[in-house]
Protein backbone atom coordinates (compact mmCIF):
# COMPACT_ATOMS: atom_id res chain seq x y z
CA UNK A 1 0.00 0.00 0.00
CA UNK A 2 1.34 3.42 -0.98
CA UNK A 3 1.99 5.89 1.81
CA UNK A 4 0.69 9.43 1.33
CA UNK A 5 1.94 12.59 2.98
CA UNK A 6 0.67 16.14 3.39
CA UNK A 7 3.46 18.67 3.75
CA UNK A 8 3.98 22.34 4.47
CA UNK A 9 6.91 24.14 2.92
CA UNK A 10 8.38 27.36 4.25
CA UNK A 11 9.34 29.51 1.26
CA UNK A 12 12.18 32.04 1.13
CA UNK A 13 9.66 34.88 1.49
CA UNK A 14 8.40 33.21 4.71
CA UNK A 15 5.09 32.15 3.12
CA UNK A 16 3.73 28.61 3.42
CA UNK A 17 2.86 26.15 0.67
CA UNK A 18 0.80 23.00 1.29
CA UNK A 19 0.91 19.93 -0.95
CA UNK A 20 0.63 16.14 -1.08
CA UNK A 21 3.04 13.47 -2.25
CA UNK A 22 4.08 9.84 -1.92
CA UNK A 23 7.77 10.78 -1.63
CA UNK A 24 8.51 13.91 0.42
CA UNK A 25 12.27 14.07 -0.31
CA UNK A 26 11.74 13.76 -4.07
CA UNK A 27 9.05 16.42 -3.97
CA UNK A 28 11.25 18.82 -1.99
CA UNK A 29 13.99 18.41 -4.61
CA UNK A 30 11.45 19.12 -7.37
CA UNK A 31 10.29 22.31 -5.65
CA UNK A 32 13.86 23.50 -5.12
CA UNK A 33 14.85 22.74 -8.72
CA UNK A 34 11.97 24.87 -10.05
CA UNK A 35 9.98 21.86 -11.27
CA UNK A 36 7.52 21.93 -8.39
CA UNK A 37 4.47 24.16 -8.12
CA UNK A 38 4.29 27.54 -9.84
CA UNK A 39 3.88 29.10 -6.41
CA UNK A 40 7.20 27.85 -5.06
CA UNK A 41 9.31 28.40 -8.16
CA UNK A 42 10.01 32.12 -7.57
CA UNK A 43 10.18 31.60 -3.79
CA UNK A 44 13.13 29.21 -3.61
CA UNK A 45 14.74 27.80 -1.65
CA UNK A 46 11.98 26.06 0.26
CA UNK A 47 12.30 23.86 3.34
CA UNK A 48 9.92 21.52 5.12
CA UNK A 49 7.91 23.10 7.91
CA UNK A 50 6.20 19.77 8.61
CA UNK A 51 5.45 16.47 6.87
CA UNK A 52 2.59 14.29 8.07
CA UNK A 53 1.69 10.77 6.95
CA UNK A 54 -1.98 10.11 6.19
CA UNK A 55 -3.83 6.85 5.44
CA UNK A 56 -4.52 7.31 1.70
CA UNK A 57 -4.71 9.73 -1.22
CA UNK A 58 -8.30 10.69 -0.50
CA UNK A 59 -7.43 11.69 3.07
CA UNK A 60 -4.36 13.56 1.79
CA UNK A 61 -6.44 15.60 -0.67
CA UNK A 62 -9.08 16.42 1.96
CA UNK A 63 -6.50 17.43 4.54
CA UNK A 64 -4.58 19.53 2.02
CA UNK A 65 -7.73 21.44 1.09
CA UNK A 66 -8.73 21.98 4.73
CA UNK A 67 -5.22 23.17 5.59
CA UNK A 68 -5.18 25.65 2.71
CA UNK A 69 -8.36 27.23 4.10
CA UNK A 70 -6.66 28.09 7.41
CA UNK A 71 -4.75 31.29 8.09
CA UNK A 72 -0.98 30.81 7.85
CA UNK A 73 -0.61 31.13 11.61
CA UNK A 74 -2.82 28.06 12.14
CA UNK A 75 -1.75 25.79 9.27
CA UNK A 76 1.04 23.83 10.97
CA UNK A 77 -0.87 23.09 14.18
CA UNK A 78 -4.03 22.23 12.27
CA UNK A 79 -2.21 19.86 9.92
CA UNK A 80 -0.42 18.08 12.76
CA UNK A 81 -3.59 17.67 14.84
CA UNK A 82 -5.76 16.45 11.98
CA UNK A 83 -3.20 14.00 10.60
CA UNK A 84 -2.79 12.45 14.06
CA UNK A 85 -6.57 11.99 14.25
CA UNK A 86 -6.60 10.33 10.82
CA UNK A 87 -3.74 7.99 11.65
CA UNK A 88 -5.40 7.00 14.93
CA UNK A 89 -8.39 5.66 13.01
CA UNK A 90 -6.39 3.05 11.10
Amino acid sequence: MTKWYVYLLRCSDNSLYCGITTDPQRRLKEHNSGKGAKYTSPRRPVIFETVMEVPDRSAACRLENLTKQRPASQKKDFLEQESKKLMATI
